[in-house]
């Protein structure tokens, strides 16, 4: 059986590269998808026992855009096995299909070795799960069934298809936009191709209206998904986050500063953060705790054994969907939480975007200032995730909320933060002690968010 393709001229210099590295796109409707594909079928047909990976962020697409082709493709030519989710080549050579649906599912391929990797929509995946997978992509040795060697000088290398955007935007426009390359990363390893959809003779002659829609996006989104313009979506969420001056080494909170916890409730995900207001008002993320899988009962019993009984916790901040009743119990989030022990639980000002303008205005430095929140360096989850937050590219002032995974502890923090928050500029007569106070937006003005952080 012959498989005969015609690539456009863009899709060719990607089939011809040999860069360790090879990224492929840059913009909507440039065929991306199909190259990654036909590139992968190409190298396991043409090399002996070569072992190779395909990655999309979840299995829904991964299913449609890769599964549901290759077995049209490859029937008769490959074999399929479901549940390893993989084609096996007459010539010892497999391609086998996965995802990394959250940020640890990365660590399933780690010990085992491809010598091609394919990333598809690499600006979906962290920075670190990219590192993670390059130390998979390596010579996986002789075949099992000894049957045939790798290809003599054959060489181990990734390929990615990108557009402007996600979660990865900063990592992958440093290394194959900008060229700006750390220690002991050579220039020579990366190649990017760009690719627009006017490079896509097939769908232009086909769906000439697709242009149409990507005329019609709004200006930012445009210029990414149309002229790929990385810079279109610089920088994160949070620029303002430094680490150097926004986390601190733990040490042991006085006794006297107000204590409180903030929880973001899913089932995929939960995040609890715990805070303490010093005298000067400066707000410590001094705990977390997060996890997959728990009920919301469990995540109750999880935040009281994590709060040692010495602590004072002034209130527990939480979500409003907590308060809904579920009509197959008729108990709200707020009872089975009580139940297990949470007491003092506050419904949560979940406001997104005034919301994210008082993190932002607490985490805004000027010149000889000190930092307004610090974070505990053992609070990995919320140091690590605050920085990888998007902008929404259809709303501007929010952050967006995928991939999932990492939104969890900046909600948790974004909650805690607006229940310090003051309804209004407190008089010279106001207490100026370290006070907690709960904030409603007013309906028909927005606070002046700069105030509150005097008080």
């Amino acid at each position: 059986m012959e498989i005969t393709i015609q690539p456009n001229e863009k899709q060719r210099a990607f089939f011809e590269s040999d860069a360790r590295y090879t990224a492929y796109g840059g913009a909507r409707g440039g065929g991306k998808s199909w190259a990654m594909r036909m590139k992968l079928v190409l190298l396991a047909l043409g090399n002996d026992g070569v072992q190779i990976l395909l990655l999309r962020r979840t299995l829904g697409e991964l299913r449609e855009n890769h599964l549901l082709p290759l077995l049209s493709l490859l029937n008769g030519v490959a074999k399929y096995a479901s549940t390893e989710k993989e084609f096996r080549f007459p010539n010892g050579s497999r391609i086998r299909l996965g995802y990394c649906d959250s940020e640890n599912d990365v660590l399933q391929f780690q010990g085992q070795a491809y010598e091609v990797i394919g990333l598809e929509e690499a600006t979906h995946f962290t920075e670190k799960q990219f590192f993670a997978l390059t130390e998979c992509n390596r010579w996986s040795g002789q075949m099992d069934s000894g049957r045939a060697m790798k290809t003599p000088g054959f060489k181990p290398r990734m390929y990615l298809t990108c557009n402007p955007g996600g979660v990865g935007h900063d990592w992958v426009k440093r290394l194959f936009v900008d060229r700006r390359y750390r220690e002991n990363e050579r220039p020579e390893d990366y190649r990017l191709i760009r690719s627009l959809v006017f490079d896509n003779k097939y769908l232009m002659e086909h769906d000439p209206d697709y242009i149409r829609t990507l005329l019609a996006l709004p200006e930012t989104r445009r210029r990414a998904m149309l002229y790929g313009d990385w810079n279109a979506f610089e920088g994160c969420f949070f620029p303002e986050f430094d680490y150097a001056k926004h986390t601190c080494e733990p040490f042991r909170i006085p006794r006297e500063w107000i204590r409180f916890r903030a929880m973001d409730y899913g089932l995929d995900r939960t995040a609890v953060l715990w805070l303490a207001v010093s005298t000067d008002r400066t707000v410590y993320v001094y705990r977390e705790k997060c996890a997959s899988d728990l009920i919301l009962s469990d995540a109750g019993k999880l935040i009281v054994e994590s709060t040692p009984p010495e602590e004072t916790i002034r209130y527990t901040v939480a979500s409003p969907d907590l308060w809904n009743r579920r009509q197959e119990t008729g108990k709200s989030g707020f009872d089975i939480l009580s139940a297990a022990g949470v007491r003092q639980l506050v419904r949560a000002n979940n406001a997104r975007i005034p919301g994210w303008r008082v993190l932002r205005e607490y985490l805004h430095l000027s010149a000889g200032e000190q930092p307004r929140i610090r974070i505990f360096r053992s609070c990995e989850e919320l140091v690590r995730c605050l920085p990888l937050l998007r902008f929404d590219q259809n709303v501007p002032e929010d952050a967006a909320d995928t991939p999932h995974d990492i939104t969890h502890a900046p909600e948790a923090l974004r909650y805690a933060l607006m229940s310090r928050v003051p309804a209004h500029k407190p008089t010279a007569a106001a207490p100026l002690g370290p006070s907690v106070y709960r904030f409603e937006v007013p309906s028909s003005k927005e606070p002046d968010y700069a105030d509150w952080l005097a008080y």
